[in-house]
């Protein structure tokens, strides 16, 4: 029988070329730490010459090679960088990974090349891919007050927004916000970018400031948040602005140095108008990618701060991953600050001394962080100014004049403010004055009887 030349090609690759197939079993998610095995499986009639694991990046354009058995001389070897073996044999073509990484997730290869019938020279290839997905819970979660340290005002209420930030999380996590153990119910928005000046849509009421009041002629706060969604006024409270007073600390001694004021007033007087309903809570959320395939999540949370119902209120973050088994969760209480405990040094001052007078805690935990703000009762500081920002406050050089002087550390944050006084009394003033000023009062004859 003739056969066309097309022919006699085909007759001899069926005859020459041996059988080959290669699969590998899908891979479910795995957790970062965990041991995940890649497997290949092949079938063929052929003599198996080597079988080869890749590690494919770059959309596919790198391979790079991991691990190579060679069945001619019955051996295996890792091709990681650094001589840091990884991955361990366990039966030729099966390979496993202890304690994998984020950056271990893509695409795997296996490739297994046996001899061809014709000649030990040729190779025959086939080969099988796998994805590895490597999931990483998130291992950092944390809630600021944003904008702060801000002042507190009682005539004007204020937008207050927590930012819950979860980091190390692949992929995203989920985030979500609880106010005293109970899911919040939230009005979700986008932020604008950068630039853009409240135009834009921005999801509900997004387009305009949560909050814009103005003052009447009585006195009493309008708000346009307080209207209901058909765009009637919602009802006002008007109770009386409260004081609270409270006792100082007692098991803080004073210094010879500082006389303290026994009594601290905390000034927390609530403005005269309060939501006779719940308060809309707006929710937005960002994604930020990092090099290693993680996502920084971060979900801000803001609503209309009412510091006479938000006080000691407990808010918490929780956050849900499939790698988790219970959601992560973290919580701060927010609180006006109390009590706060100044420290003077050094204990006895003298005239010419630096004076360093420190705010060394409070009788609660304060969240947000407190805004200081030090003034002179009744005139201004050594440097001149009305006022001065921070926890601490420094007078360099003190002078005589100073004796005896008032000065109050002002605590604040959104939900209250406190008021603290301490006297500064200068040690010594008597020998720094010149010997004119202190000669009248030792001049004259005395006698000794």
């Amino acid at each position: 029988v003739q056969l066309s030349p097309c022919l006699r090609v085909f007759v001899c690759w069926c005859v020459c070329v041996r059988y080959l197939t290669v699969t590998i079993e899908p891979l479910p998610p795995v957790v970062v730490g965990e041991t995940v095995t890649l497997k290949c499986n092949f079938k063929t009639d052929g003599r198996l010459r080597e079988i080869v694991w890749y590690r494919v990046t770059d959309g596919g354009t790198i391979k790079q090679k991991i691990f190579t058995y060679d069945a001619m001389f019955n051996t295996n070897y890792s091709h990681m960088e650094d001589y840091r073996r990884r991955e361990d044999l366990v039966y030729q073509s099966t390979v496993r990974l202890p304690e994998v990484r984020i950056s271990d997730n893509g695409p795997y290869e296996c490739h297994v090349g046996i001899y061809d019938r014709a000649t030990r020279e040729k190779v025959v290839l086939a080969s099988g891919n796998v994805f590895l997905t490597v999931m990483s819970p998130p291992n950092n979660i944390s809630v600021v007050a944003e904008n702060t340290p801000a002042p507190f005002s009682r005539y004007q209420a204020q937008n207050f927004t927590l930012v819950c930030t979860a980091k190390g999380g692949k992929p995203a996590p989920s985030v979500y916000f609880k106010r005293d153990g109970e899911l919040i119910e939230v009005i979700s928005y986008t932020q604008p970018s950068t630039g853009e000046q409240g135009g834009g849509s921005a999801g509900v009421r997004g387009a305009r400031p949560l909050i814009s009041r103005d003052l009447d002629d009585t006195k009493l706060q309008r708000s346009l948040s307080l209207l209901d969604p058909e765009g009637r006024s919602a009802r006002l409270y008007t109770e009386s602005p409260q004081r609270v007073h409270t006792q100082g600390q007692q098991a803080y001694e004073p210094s010879p140095a500082t006389e303290v004021i026994p009594e601290t007033v905390v000034s927390r007087e609530f403005p005269r108008w309060v939501h006779s309903t719940d308060p809309l809570y707006y929710f937005s959320h960002t994604h930020l990618p990092q090099s290693d395939g993680s996502v920084v999540v971060q979900a801000r949370l803001t609503w209309t701060l009412n510091p006479q119902l938000d006080n000691d209120a407990l808010f918490s973050c929780e956050v849900k991953h499939p790698a988790l088994s219970m959601p992560m969760q973290t919580e701060v209480t927010l609180a006006a600050p109390k009590g706060p405990k100044l420290l003077m040094s050094p204990s006895r001052a003298k005239v010419g001394d630096t004076v360093r007078i420190t705010v060394q805690g409070f009788q609660n935990e304060v969240f947000p962080e407190p805004l200081f703000t030090w003034t002179r009762v009744g005139g201004r500081l050594l440097d001149g100014s009305t006022e001065r920002e921070g926890k601490e406050l420094i007078l360099e050089r003190v002078p005589a004049e100073l004796n005896g002087s008032m000065y109050r550390c002002t605590a604040q944050n959104p939900l209250g403010s406190t008021d603290t006084h301490t006297r500064l009394i200068v040690f010594g003033m008597y020998a720094q004055l010149p010997d004119m000023l202190i000669a009248p009062f030792w001049s004259g004859h005395y006698t000794c009887s």
